[in-house]
């Protein structure tokens, strides 16, 4: 039989606009789990470093057994076929490039400068070698020598301070200030004939003239600015606006008129994510009219230094970007849950400041879990750049947000594009988990009306990983056999309001709402004894995998011991049966998105 090696056309068949299917060839199986695994991607590799599928679940869609990567599908294509090795070889000389000036520009000692370059090519050769490194990935590690060996923290900061400093002092200019109030006849051309459609048309025209600027690089790369009069100004904002994504955003930020839907009306919560320097303060100018509009912005900037782009500790050392963001509430923990989240959104700070976690241009395998939640938790995504616009629309990935981004087109227009969320994406904000909690509270307010004992069954649903239908059915067994012995009774079973799409941080925010109602009179927690007696109902054997077990193997079991506890300081009349509460301390953290200690996973994966 020919092998692989020997009919390399066997392995030229990945087309990336359809998911990989694993299973059809061990050979291709092997290098696309090693494309993973080489970038340092790999969750069952490097659990502390990548995200998990499920977070990666909270921003892209994937089809079953499909899997993300953070690269383009022409990059995916060239890496998987092993057949564009001039493409790729042309992306890696530029990252070589980069790093080199880098070093050429930094260091002046001779012979730290030669060590360092030529540390640098060993390292570049040895990564590149077999062609499986995307070249975002390199860059990173390529950068991660540079900073380590020469300890210089930042070595763009200067330069960005310095493209700061020439926009701020431009939007504070004479001349800016009286070209961005200026009403020209022509503006007014068809005038309209209410003062809301004026409102509109006014908030239409400065906000189209912000995104003139936005693309507009010699205002800070230059000092060329400084001579510019408001005619010059006014030439700038006649810019074109062009690409599919003009009037779908104007529609999402209520400007466009001719959406009256209460939908079109609302605030929005939106993800904005920064890029270079210079560039970030146009868009602050951006984020601080919309939230005057009332939007919510949430900035997201780089973790670490990468080259001229922003990162967090921007915010801290230049004093101009430190004092436009003044105001705005800045979130450090890396892993934010879901419930200081919705505490966060529903502040009075209409701006605020987030890391994504990383030192790339855009990887969304690398971001931190908070940024991943706030991802899932917006209204829309606004990024900006080629580079995130590639990483975003140059792949056939969707995501489970509308995707915005603002780039200049090769023409020297602003270009807006636009990327529709995955159509079977369901969402659950926390309005509509609030509805469905108070829902259930209707429902127990009515029992104890006619004088029903409200029960509420916490049990084993998710915390046995890949046993939910199993864990689903005996509750609900368990339940419909309970009721049938007890008279009066409302017995809540948490499966039977569980829906597809819901995540752990869904069910648990919702359950919370209805656990602290004061409505409870028993808190049943779900023992050994009976998981044994829905086996028996249905005349099976307790499973291996459910042997020994009960709520206190559960996650959010132990999350909701600790609520009733909290709840029977407040209602002491409240009965809570089940295991003692002492033993309700196995199970920490769920693994995020997941619904079972993130241990578990671990656990797995080692067997």
């Amino acid at each position: 039989m020919e092998s692989h090696e020997n009919n390399p056309k066997d392995l030229q068949d990945i087309n990336a606009k359809k998911p990989y299917q694993a299973g059809k060839n061990p050979e291709m199986d092997a290098w696309f789990t090693a494309f993973f695994i080489e970038n340092h991607l790999d969750y069952y590799t490097y659990p502390d470093h990548a995200a998990s599928p499920e977070q990666v679940r909270f921003m892209v869609y994937t089809e079953e057994d499909e899997r993300y990567y953070p690269c383009s599908d022409h990059m995916f294509e060239a890496i998987m076929n092993r057949s564009q090795s001039a493409f790729l070889q042309k992306k890696y000389s530029e990252v070589l490039q980069r790093i080199l000036t880098l070093i050429d520009e930094q260091i002046e000692d001779k012979k730290e400068k030669e060590y360092l370059k030529s540390l640098i090519k060993i390292k570049y050769e040895h990564e590149t070698r077999d062609e499986i490194m995307i070249p975002s990935r390199l860059e990173k590690r390529l950068m991660m020598i540079f900073l380590n060996r020469t300890l210089i923290e930042d070595p763009y900061l200067s330069e960005k301070n310095l493209r700061n400093r020439r926009v701020s002092q431009i939007l504070k200019s004479e001349a800016f200030n009286k070209a961005i109030n200026y009403v020209a006849g022509s503006d007014l051309a068809d005038p309209p004939t209410t003062l809301t459609e004026i409102k509109e048309l006014l908030e239409h025209l400065e906000l189209k003239r912000l995104l003139s600027l936005s693309v507009e690089s010699s205002l800070w790369q230059s000092d060329q600015a400084e001579s510019f009069t408001g005619d010059d100004y006014l030439q700038l904002f006649n810019r074109q606006i062009t690409g599919n994504g003009v009037e779908p955003l104007l529609r999402f930020l209520g400007i466009l008129g001719k959406d009256k839907s209460p939908e079109a009306a609302q605030t929005k919560k939106i993800l904005w994510i920064v890029n270079e320097a210079g560039e970030v303060m146009v868009d602050l100018a951006v984020i601080q009219y919309l939230a005057k509009l009332g939007h919510k912005i949430i900035i997201a900037l780089k973790e670490g230094p990468l080259f001229t782009k922003i990162n967090f500790n921007d915010t801290l050392k230049d004093e101009i970007l430190n004092r436009e963001l003044e105001g705005t509430l800045w979130i450090t923990e890396k892993n934010l849950g879901k419930n200081e989240l919705v505490k966060t959104f529903r502040s009075d700070n209409n701006i605020i400041a987030i890391s994504d976690g990383t030192q790339e241009n855009l990887n969304l395998l690398l971001t931190s879990t908070t940024f991943a939640r706030v991802f899932k938790e917006v209204d829309g995504i606004i990024s900006r750049g080629h580079e995130q616009k590639r990483r975003f629309f140059d792949t056939h990935f969707q995501f489970t947000q509308d995707i915005y981004n603002i780039s200049e087109n090769d023409r020297g227009s602003v270009l807006i594009s636009y990327k529709s969320k995955h159509p079977s994406v369901k969402k659950f904000s926390h309005e509509d988990l609030e509805k469905k909690a108070r829902k259930i509270i209707e429902q127990m307010k009515e029992a104890k009306n006619k004088g029903m004992t409200v029960i509420f069954y916490s049990a084993i649903i998710g915390s046995i990983p890949g046993k939910i239908k199993m864990a689903k059915k005996i509750l609900s067994i368990f339940v419909d056999n309970l009721k049938k012995q007890s008279a009066m009774t409302l017995i809540i079973n948490p499966s039977e309001h569980f829906e597809p799409g819901m995540d752990a941080d869904d069910l648990m925010y919702m359950w919370e709402i209805v656990q602290k109602s004061g409505l409870i009179d028993i808190w049943r927690f779900q023992t050994y004894d009976d998981i044994v007696e829905a086996f028996q109902i249905i005349d099976k054997k307790v499973p291996p995998e459910w042997v020994g077990k009960d709520a206190t193997f559960s996650t959010g079991c132990t999350k909701e011991m600790r609520t009733a506890l909290d709840v029977q300081q407040k209602h002491p009349e409240m009965h809570i049966i089940g295991p003692s509460k002492e033993k309700f301390m196995r199970r920490n953290e769920y693994g995020v998105g997941k619904m079972y200690d993130q241990r578990l996973g671990e656990i797995i994966q080692q067997q």
